[in-house]
C-alpha cells in the first residue's frame, strides 16, 4: 500500500475516495463526517470525531475475521485488531463509543458469546454478559443507551426472542418477542422507533416488517417491504430507512434496493446497486449513502459504491484492503 502522503496527492482505485461527497475541505482537513453504521439511529449530521470500521468477514476457507477502519484524513482503509473468537453471521453493533459483536455461528455450532472493541486502544474485551442462547443471524442495534438482539437462529430453527442490554449492568434482559420469527432480518431506528425487516423465518425469505414502540413494549406489523430479502443492508437516511441487497425467495443475490417513508408509511424502488451485494453493509459516511461488500454469487467482494439522491444513481468509489467475505456490517463510533 501506498504511503498516505501518495495516497492523498495520488489516490489509487483502492481507496474510498469520496470526500467530494461531503463538501470542500475545511481548514485542510476533509468536509464533515456524518457517519452511521448500518442501522442508523438519526439521519446525517456534521461532526468530525467519528470513525467507520467493516467489522468481520468469514468463511471456512478463511477464517481470519479482519476488522478494518477507515482514515478519512489518508483517504484509506487500515487493519484493526480482528475479533477474539472468529466466526460468521454475528450481529454488530455500537454503543457509548465501543463496537459489539454479539452470537454468531462456524461450520460446527452457533455461538452465544459477546465481545466489545475499545477503538481507543484497539483492544476486544470478552467480559460481556452472553446472549441467553446460541444464535447466528442475530440483529444488534442500539436504541435509547440500550443493545437490542433480535431474532437470529439457534442453529436448527429460526427464533423471534428479543434480548436487551444494560451496559451499565452488563445483564441482558428478556424483551416482547417478535411477531414473526426472523434470521438474517435488517434493523432501523427512526423516530424512537425500532424497525426489523425481512429476513427468513426458517422455510421462506420474508418481505414483512414490524415495529417496536418503547413507549408501550409491544411490536406492530408496517408495510411490507416490495421484495423479500434476507442479508440486507440497512440505514437510514434523509429520514428514510435504505434497504438493499441480500438474496431473495429463490436464494438469488440482489442489487435492487428500496426506501421506507415514515410519514407515507409507504416504500418506493430506489435505483439498482451497480452490483448484486448480498450480506451487504449499508453505513452513511460523509453525508453519502454506501454500500460496501457482499457476495454477488460468484465472489467475496470488497468494492464499495455510494448512491447519489439527487440523481438516483450508484457509483464506484473504491475498496477496502481485503474482501469482504461475509462482511458483517460497518458501524461508526463517536
Amino acid at each position: 500500500m501506498s504511503s498516505s502522503r501518495n495516497s492523498l496527492e495520488e489516490p489509487e482505485s483502492r481507496h474510498m475516495l469520496i470526500k467530494e461527497a461531503g463538501g470542500a475541505p475545511q481548514n485542510g482537513r476533509p468536509g464533515p463526517l456524518a457517519l452511521r453504521r448500518k442501522h442508523c439511529k438519526v439521519p446525517p449530521r456534521d461532526v468530525f470525531n467519528d470513525s467507520m470500521f467493516v467489522v468481520g468477514g468469514w468463511t471456512q476457507e478463511d477464517r481470519s475475521c479482519p476488522v478494518e477502519q477507515f482514515f478519512p484524513e489518508y483517504n484509506e482503509w487500515r487493519a484493526a485488531a480482528p475479533m477474539v473468537n472468529r466466526r460468521g453471521n454475528v450481529a454488530v453493533g455500537t454503543l457509548d463509543g465501543k463496537v459489539y459483536t454479539a452470537g454468531g455461528q462456524d461450520c460446527i455450532r452457533c455461538y452465544n458469546n459477546v465481545e466489545r472493541y475499545d477503538p481507543h486502544t484497539d483492544v476486544w474485551s470478552v467480559e460481556i454478559a452472553p446472549l441467553s442462547g446460541p444464535r447466528g443471524g442475530v440483529c444488534l442495534q442500539e436504541m435509547d443507551g440500550y443493545l437490542y438482539a433480535i431474532g437470529g437462529s439457534d442453529g436448527i430453527a429460526a427464533c423471534s426472542t428479543v434480548q436487551r442490554y444494560d451496559p451499565k449492568m452488563n445483564t441482558w434482559s428478556i424483551q416482547a418477542s417478535l411477531l414473526t420469527r426472523r434470521t438474517g432480518a435488517a434493523a432501523a431506528v427512526l423516530d424512537g422507533h425500532l424497525y426489523v425487516m425481512g429476513g427468513s423465518d426458517g422455510d421462506r425469505v420474508l418481505n414483512s416488517v414490524e415495529r417496536f414502540s418503547p413507549e408501550d413494549g409491544s411490536w406492530s406489523l408496517c408495510p411490507p417491504m416490495r421484495s423479500p430479502r434476507e442479508g440486507a443492508g440497512c440505514a437510514v437516511y434523509l429520514g428514510c430507512i435504505y434497504v438493499a441487497g441480500g438474496r431473495d425467495e429463490l436464494r438469488l443475490e440482489l442489487s435492487a434496493a428500496e426506501r421506507f417513508d415514515p410519514d407515507a408509511m409507504r416504500w418506493s424502488p430506489v435505483k439498482r446497486m451497480t452490483s448484486k451485494r448480498n450480506n451487504v453493509s449499508l453505513a452513511v459516511f460523509n453525508g453519502a449513502l454506501l454500500a460496501a461488500g457482499g457476495w454477488d454469487g460468484v465472489t467475496h467482494l470488497k468494492t464499495v459504491e455510494v448512491y447519489d439522491p439527487e440523481n438516483n444513481t450508484w457509483r464506484y468509489v473504491g475498496f477496502s484492503r481485503t474482501s469482504a467475505q461475509n462482511p458483517e456490517t460497518a458501524v461508526r463510533y463517536t
